[in-house]
């Protein structure tokens, strides 16, 4: 039985049958992917960021272990994506905490040029066919914010997250969705709001996205 009292933003029908969320280390995208997917009843696929056993290694030591740790990465993801094709992408309805393109934007800032190049054939050999998403939303929000919401986790690996590395980041993340086209596109300004425990800012955020058609989208709640 339906309880009567559910708020507005709780089991709502998305037009997107495919959301992805995506942004820096930090921003909020899991938390944000996992309410969208109970407010729409949608199965969600999300990065298992703390399986990877080289993340930690990569941390204290990116030269010597951002390889192993961005194929680990990869493998992952690309078993989650042939596990999509495998199953009826779109029945039911899927929010996802990652875009598969991202997976090339870490590789560039983080492997030499020899081990891009053998992570390129990798990739290439592994033939990922890349779901598009109906929607990707794209957090936004500064680096000093991103590191203190980093830091309030407190998760022992992110304490040795420097600004520097993640600086490069959320510039890499920047440039990639400024140019990026291949499904519509919504960037969320994230700084200042909260979008999990302020029910105005996301049921907001909601309409936005059930109002959508297409294109490159903006929400900021606080000019609003």
């Amino acid at each position: 039985m339906k309880d009567n009292n559910l708020s507005r933003s709780e089991n709502q029908a998305s037009p997107q049958k495919f959301l992805v969320v995506e942004g820096p280390i930090g921003v909020g995208k899991t938390t944000l992917a996992t309410k969208l997917a109970q407010t729409f009843s949608a199965q969600t696929v999300l990065e298992d960021a703390w399986a990877n056993p080289f993340l930690e290694k990569f941390y204290q030591n990116p030269v010597e272990a951002a390889l192993p740790a961005q194929l680990f990465f990869l493998f992952q993801r690309h078993k989650q994506m042939k596990e999509l094709q495998q199953s009826d992408l779109f029945n039911p309805h899927i929010v996802s905490d990652y875009l598969i393109d991202k997976d090339c934007l870490f590789a560039k800032e983080t492997l030499s040029a020899d081990e891009f190049d053998l992570y390129q054939q990798v990739y290439q050999h592994l033939s990922i066919q890349r779901p598009h998403p109906d929607l990707v939303i794209y957090l936004q929000a500064p680096v000093k914010i991103l590191l203190k919401r980093v830091r309030n986790r407190g998760r022992k690996e992110e304490t040795l997250i420097q600004p520097s590395y993640l600086q490069r980041i959320v510039e890499a993340y920047t440039h990639f969705f400024h140019y990026y086209q291949d499904s519509p596109l919504l960037i969320v300004n994230a700084s200042g709001i909260d979008l999990v425990n302020n029910e105005q800012h996301y049921q907001q955020l909601i309409d936005k996205i059930n109002s959508i058609q297409g294109g490159r989208n903006y929400f900021n709640p606080l000019s609003l």
